[in-house]
């Protein structure tokens, strides 16, 4: 038992379950900031224009069974919103990552210019050589 505990701590203990469980709760709560921005800001705007977004009410019968087609329609609609405001949130995150990148890459080193009698003479010995 105390072989398996050690074991156990050490593999607790990594960097990689570590760095794992950091994205996993940092996933979480963007899950949510996500969620709020779709809920609460989208969906609203869509509903104006629209006239509504609920579609739960529809729904067929097919003998005695009752398919609530609405509630699948609501759940696409949702996950378009969020793999859109998904999207620019990633688009925008990428294009600051370059921007960043950028600013820490050092200047690419200019050639020194050749002067100007050296680069007369270059010329007459390629002339000289036809």
């Amino acid at each position: 038992m105390k072989k398996f505990m050690t074991e156990f701590k050490e593999f607790i203990a990594k960097g990689n379950v570590m760095t794992m469980a950091v994205g996993i709760i940092i996933g979480g709560a963007f899950t949510a900031i996500i969620n709020s921005v779709v809920a609460d800001v989208i969906s609203p705007i869509i509903g104006l224009i629209l006239g509504g977004t609920d579609f739960s009410a529809l729904s067929f019968g097919v003998g005695d069974a009752q398919i609530m087609i609405g509630n699948l329609i609501n759940a696409i609609i949702t996950f378009l919103i969020t793999a859109v405001v998904l999207f620019f949130i990633i688009k925008a995150f990428n294009k600051f990552d370059d921007m960043k990148k950028k600013e820490e890459e050092p200047a690419p080193e200019e050639e020194p210019a050749v002067p100007e009698d050296i680069q007369l003479l270059t010329e007459i010995r390629d002339l000289l050589k036809k």
